[in-house]
């Protein structure tokens, strides 16, 4: 029986293909799941979803109705699922718990360089054969502090590329990592963090109490030079209030692989048309940020991972086995 793989990226089909290869058939789509596209589901059991899929009430109603019993997503995040939803409709729904956690931190690491260092108005530059080098300074990352948000496996690997720049290292999570006391981390409150560090990095899962964790207090509390990084989710900061104090002149740097309103957005192609999103147009005019399309997880490695633990999902629901991913029916 055919599977329906939606939001699937043309560097992605290969990597799916091979993983169900000789396991399940799957048909690939570039489109995203919502309320739209979700009839296209109709005579499928099982589809696979992206990390921007629409999986709320409404289009999981409608996979139901069309015979889908199983959603099983290629992401660890799951805040666009209703999870009591597909509780209540029978369905079974699974995520991927683990992929290469140096996929993030490296890219989170990659935006705060660029940020720092004026990569990208540089390579502008110089595509103009413009070679001053006024307004590119940045500073040494040697000796200054790390803030890390959420010391899990991404917020270790980070900590431990900080570690490597002789970095300082703060850290705030709801339990702390030995790993990463192990390097000298310091763990201290939130309000102490943004304070303290030079650099500020967000690697905490988005749900209801973290949404807007960066908030208008948050933001206000942070040095105006200070570094600003979230490559988790776009929930975690309350963005317009961070277009304001960007407005106000502050932050030497603001790196954002996600959005909170990105779903829509990211992953498609726009270019042609005039986006009425006022918060992000306004975002993206800023010399000192860079905003890109939610790609810190995708390297070869990671996506293989997703893609295979994936398939494996769809293995142990063919043969009713429960894993750590599987996060409906509830244990």
């Amino acid at each position: 029986m055919e599977i329906l793989a939606f939001g699937v990226q043309a560097d992605e089909k290969p990597l799916i293909e091979r993983a169900f290869r000789d396991r399940e058939d799957v048909r690939c789509l570039d489109v995203f799941l919502n309320e739209d596209t979700a009839p296209i589901a109709a005579g499928h059991e099982i589809v696979s979803t992206s990390v921007n899929a629409d999986l709320g009430a409404g289009v999981l109603e409608i996979l139901a109705a069309g015979g889908t019993r199983m959603v099983a997503q290629r992401s660890t995040g799951f805040n666009n699922v209703d999870l009591d939803t597909a509780e209540r409709l029978g369905m079974t729904v699974s995520r991927v718990s683990y992929y290469s956690p140096y996929s993030v931190a490296e890219f989170a690491w990659a935006l705060a360089m660029a940020v720092n260092r004026r990569i990208v108005r540089a390579s502008i530059r110089t595509r103009d054969f413009d070679f001053r080098l006024h307004g590119l300074m940045g500073r040494d990352l040697h000796g200054r502090t790390a803030g890390v948000l959420g010391t899990g496996k991404i917020g270790e690997a980070f900590a431990r590329i900080a570690h490597g720049f002789g970095m300082r290292l703060l850290g705030w999570d709801v339990a702390e990592n030995p790993a990463c006391a192990e390097l000298g981390m310091r763990y201290v409150p939130k309000d102490e963090l943004l304070a303290r560090s030079d650099l500020i990095t967000l690697h905490v899962p988005l749900m209801p109490e973290t949404r807007h964790l960066i908030d208008a207090a948050a933001l206000k509390s942070m040095r105006d030079d200070a570094i600003l990084v979230n490559s988790s989710r776009g929930g975690l900061i309350d963005t317009a209030a961070l277009v304001g104090e960007l407005r106000a002149g502050r932050f030497a740097g603001v790196g954002l692989d996600v959005y909170e309103a990105e779903a829509g957005l990211f992953f498609l192609d726009k270019s042609l048309e005039a986006v009425d999103d006022d918060t992000l147009a306004r975002l993206v005019t800023f010399p000192n940020v860079l905003v890109t399309s939610h790609q810190a997880y995708y390297t070869e490695d990671a996506v293989g991972q997703i893609v295979d633990a994936t398939a494996r999902n769809v293995l142990d629901y063919r043969e009713g086995r429960r894993s750590e991913n599987v996060l409906v029916p509830r244990s």
